[in-house]
């Protein structure tokens, strides 16, 4: 009689380490597939801007912040070396060159590493009717053939403009899809606008 509650002590202890086991592994599995497989790109302008005056943090940073906060994406700020830091009037001025000449300004740091990226969000303030001409430098620069482009923007008044076009250009050989536009004013209470956007496209 011990003999066999010895036995059946020992065959629980089996069927309950087996479930353990299992459950670890399930675990692992759900946290593999949780990983990011997202980056976001972005510039963002602090300072004067268009109609919310003087700001410590850019428009496109905070909804760059709301995405991988939702989506658990990695983030990749494109910062110019050229300084910005100038009158909202100045800017426009500045932007409007920089696009009539084609010009292509040079950022601080690398991207490194895309090829563990399957989508990648884009964003950036509207100059002078597309993304500022820094973030073409990126595009120049870096290959993202074979990915998901999801284009995001701050504006006032522009809406998209030109920017899934031109990304279209710069990577013909990516899926872009259509984007998210909003206004700079409305980006400190737009929480809920991205989280619905984010939710209609499957995240």
């Amino acid at each position: 009689m011990k003999i066999k509650t010895l036995l059946a002590i020992l065959m629980a202890m089996v069927v309950v380490s087996g479930c353990t086991a299992q459950n670890s592994n399930n675990t692992t599995k759900q946290n593999n597939n949780m990983k990011s497989k997202a980056l976001v790109v972005f510039f963002s302008h602090a300072g004067e801007n268009y109609s919310v005056g003087n700001i410590e943090v850019g428009n496109t940073k905070i909804v760059a912040d709301y995405i991988s906060e939702m989506t658990g994406a990695d983030q990749f700020e494109i910062v110019c070396e050229k300084d910005y830091d100038m009158p909202y009037m100045k800017l426009i001025e500045v932007a409007k060159q920089e696009a009539n000449n084609d010009e292509y300004p040079a950022y601080k740091g690398s991207v490194g590493d895309l090829s563990q990226y399957d989508t990648i969000f884009i964003g950036g303030p509207i100059w002078w009717g597309t993304y500022p001409r820094v973030m073409f430098t990126f595009f120049r620069d870096n290959d993202l053939s074979g990915k998901t482009i999801v284009p995001f923007v701050t504006h006032e008044g522009s809406g998209l403009a030109s920017t899934v076009s031109d990304l279209k250009g710069a990577y013909p050989k990516a899926t872009v899809v259509q984007g998210f536009a909003i206004a700079g004013h409305d980006v400190r209470s737009g929480r809920n606008r991205v989280e619905k956007w984010l939710k209609e496209m499957g995240y």
